[in-house]
């Protein structure tokens, strides 16, 4: 069968969002679309009408049923939002339905969102592979107005329902070989890892500014306040050094932060910005302080500009990514104090630095998209086959 002939489907929430989802998505698609020749949908549940935030294949057809789940969490009442829930999913499966029985894809891919509740119901002749974004011990994690014991019961109810679903896919795809190891219910997992979204940077950081960078949203989950807490260290050994971070999210409390340590003339905390390049290629060393990750993208972009990275070893990714000592140092996960006596560490030693990045340059080519495609392309030809 013919790369042409293969039309795949990839369900997921939205894809205005600056999200690593959203863009490795968007990365993945256009790439099957315009160089291999695949026939590709996305199907979305969220915001119709609001701007792509990451640029997309004219090849890619994206359909939005405009269901938004997302709005029935704003100011709704425990009880209330689950009869919404209810009704927002039977809506769901019934347009979903329709548009894979109109469309006759070969493969659909569910990104794990809503439709893995019931995808694999659907009869429309379609193979259905699931893929990961998250590490299975911080996904379906309930969070709400109850108990701690009663949250723990329904998430692990949750997980076992994720698991029926999921044994039912014909394969499962997680991001790192780390996560792989976790999923010992299932015998149809395998790794691909997510494709950095730069490729062939032509000008890298040369690591002689006095510039320390970050990359996340300002959430409990990328953990901003424990890189603050190291920074604070960091900055009375080099007051002349400076942090930058950038993300979206509410920044509010982080600033407080930031000014409770004490360190806001050396600590700016940004919005996002599209001229990320520049500021990686400004910055001499990148931190990454997350509690936990899917695999960071962020962290390998930061590589293919040359910056070596100090990084927690959260799960998943960073232990997938960084040869530790090579091309970036590793922190036990957590370890404030660890995390400032690293960046200390290549902040004292410039040559060091400039070898772990020219290093990082190489090595994170094996992320490149036209290095990673290829296995999606052969699982896909396998599956269809």
């Amino acid at each position: 069968m013919n790369n042409s002939t293969i039309k795949i489907v990839y369900c997921t929430d939205d894809l205005y969002g600056p999200g690593g989802m959203q863009r490795v998505l968007s990365l993945k698609a256009s790439y099957l679309a315009d160089v291999l020749g695949y026939d590709v949908t996305i199907c979305l549940t969220e915001e119709k009408g609001r701007p792509l935030f990451y640029p997309l294949s004219s090849k890619v057809h994206v359909v939005n049923f405009d269901i938004n789940f997302y709005r029935m969490y704003d100011h709704t009442p425990f009880p209330l939002k689950v009869l919404k829930y209810k009704l927002y999913m039977r809506r769901y499966k019934k347009m979903l339905s329709q548009k894979l029985i109109e469309l006759r894809p070969d493969i659909t891919v569910s990104l794990l969102r809503k439709d893995i509740n019931f995808i694999n119901s659907i009869k429309d002749g379609s193979k259905k592979i699931g893929e990961i974004h998250f590490d299975k011990s911080n996904y379906r994690i309930f969070k709400g107005p109850l108990p701690a014991f009663i949250c723990n019961m329904i998430s692990r109810q949750w997980m076992k329902q994720l698991i029926k679903q999921l044994r039912k896919l014909d394969t499962f795809v997680v991001l790192t070989n780390e996560d792989l190891e976790n999923w010992t219910e299932l015998n149809n997992v395998i790794c691909i890892h997510n494709p950095v979204s730069f490729d062939n940077i032509p000008v890298h950081s040369s690591s002689t500014s006095k510039k320390v960078i970050a990359i996340g949203r300002y959430t409990y989950q990328k953990g901003i306040d424990l890189l603050l807490q190291a920074w604070q260290k960091v900055s009375q050994h080099h007051p002349d050094w400076e942090l930058q971070v950038f993300g979206d999210g509410a920044r509010e409390s982080y600033l407080q932060l930031a000014e409770n340590l004490n360190i806001s003339h050396s600590c700016h905390l940004n919005p996002p910005t599209n001229k990320i390049t520049d500021k990686l290629i400004e910055s001499s060393i990148f931190v990454l302080s997350s509690r936990y990750e899917g695999m960071p993208m962020v962290l390998g972009e930061a590589m293919a500009h040359g910056l070596p990275p100090v990084s927690f070893t959260c799960p998943c990714g960073p232990r997938d990514i960084i040869m530790d000592g090579e091309n970036g140092l590793l922190v036990e996960n957590g370890n404030i104090d660890q995390l400032a006596e690293k960046i200390c560490y290549l902040i004292e030693h410039e040559d060091i630095r400039k070898e772990m990045g020219k290093n990082a340059i190489q090595n994170i080519k094996r992320f490149y998209i036209k290095n990673i495609i290829p296995y999606w392309d052969e699982l896909f030809k396998k599956t269809v086959k």
